[in-house]
C-alpha cells in the first residue's frame, strides 16, 4: 500500500477539532494533514520497519528515564505545528518545560507543538523526497534536532535549526547534541 494524499479543500478546510474528530472515527487508520490541507492516509509498516521503529522508541525512553528531561512520543501521536500541518513522527521528544506549559486538553488531544527532536525511518514502501519535505517542514516549525534514518540507501540525514542538512553513512553514532545530552544511538 502506497500513501495516499486527498485534496480536500475544494470542498472542505478541516479544523483542529474537525481533524481530531476525523482521526477518532477512523481510529484503524493514520492520518496526517499537510499545511496546504491535504489529507494524508498513511500506510502500515511492516514486521522489520516496526521493529527499527520500537528499538529507536526504546532507546529514547531509556535515556529519557534516566535524563528525566522531557517526554517520549511513539508514531501514533500527531503534532499541530505552526504552520497548520497536523503530523506525526515515529519517535519523537518534547523538553518537559514546553510540554508543562499546554494545558491538560492541549495534551489529551494532538499538542499545538513541534516536538524538539524527531526520527522518521524509511520504510520500504517510502519513497524519500516525501519524508524529506517532511523533515525540512518541521524544520521549518521550528524542530531543533531531527534524523531522518534510511536503511535503503545506508544514510542518515541529519536536520538541524538554520543548518545544513548532514548526511552521514551508516553504520554511524548519532549524537543528541545539546537537545538530548548523553543520547547516543549507533544505526
Amino acid at each position: 500500500m502506497n500513501t495516499v494524499v486527498l485534496n480536500l479543500e475544494p470542498i472542505a478546510h478541516l479544523t483542529d477539532e474537525q481533524f481530531y474528530q476525523l482521526c477518532i472515527a477512523n481510529g484503524d487508520l493514520s492520518l496526517e494533514m499537510n499545511a496546504a490541507g491535504e489529507l494524508i492516509i498513511v500506510p502500515p509498516v511492516g514486521g522489520e520497519s516496526g521493529n527499527q521503529e520500537a528499538e529507536l522508541i526504546t532507546d529514547l525512553e531509556i535515556w529519557n528515564r534516566q535524563a528525566k528531561l522531557g517526554k517520549v512520543f511513539s508514531s501514533s501521536t500527531i503534532f499541530i505545528l505552526p504552520n497548520g500541518a497536523k503530523r506525526s513522527p515515529d519517535a519523537s521528544w518534547v523538553k518537559l518545560e514546553r510540554w508543562e506549559a499546554l494545558t491538560l486538553e492541549q495534551r489529551k488531544k494532538f499538542p499545538p507543538l513541534v516536538p524538539d527532536f524527531a526520527i522518521e525511518l524509511r520504510s520500504e514502501t517510502d519513497r524519500l523526497a516525501p519524508i524529506q519535505a517532511k523533515m525540512q517542514e518541521y524544520i521549518k516549525n521550528g524542530l531543533r534536532l531531527g534524523w531522518l534514518i534510511n536503511p535503503q540507501d545506508k544514510q542518515v540525514e541529519i536536520y538541524r535549526l538554520e543548518k545544513a542538512v548532514e548526511v552521514m553513512q551508516m553504520p554511524a553514532i548519532l549524537s543528541g547534541e545539546d537537545i538530548l545530552p548523553g543520547f547516543e544511538l549507533q544505526v
